[in-house]
């Protein structure tokens, strides 16, 4: 077992960050490729969500750039395309990548080589009650009415 991604944990969550600069420069400090590691292999990166897409593209590309010749990307849930108003801060709805784009157009926008996603189905058999689960940023129905 090799470490090819060296993580600092002491840069927090990127993707909140307030403007594209400062996310882009907290991917910049918080992954470290190590070129050795990644020369001519392919890579599976392994996501929970896809929320801009820009953390991913920078990162997509960092690899890259060490020299890998493939980068996958496997995400963990379906494609967050509606914003969530019960207390996880997401972008309005024009931010979201899936709101905008394809999948298809995702993998070519972060430069990956494929791009796949959880179905919201699978999804749901993964949780005890899948009827309690809110799945609003993903399918739009939200539960309770949203304000404005």
């Amino acid at each position: 077992f090799n470490m090819g991604l060296i993580r600092n944990h002491y840069v927090g969550r990127t993707f909140i960050r307030p403007d594209q600069y400062a996310r882009d420069e907290s991917v910049r400090q918080k992954f470290n490729p190590l070129k050795d590691f990644f020369e001519n292999k392919r890579v599976v990166l392994v996501d929970d969500s896809i929320v801009r897409g820009t953390t991913i593209r920078k990162l997509v590309r960092m690899i890259k750039g060490a020299g890998a010749s493939e980068v996958h990307l496997r995400i963990g849930s379906p494609p967050v395309a509606h914003s969530c108003y019960y207390g996880i801060d997401t972008p309005n709805r024009e931010e979201l990548i899936a709101n905008r784009m394809s999948i298809d157009e995702i993998r070519d926008y972060i430069c990956a080589d494929s791009v796949k996603y959880l179905k919201k189905e699978d999804l749901e058999k993964c949780v005890k009650r899948p009827e309690g689960f809110c799945y609003a940023c993903f399918d739009g129905n939200y539960p309770i009415p949203k304000k404005g």
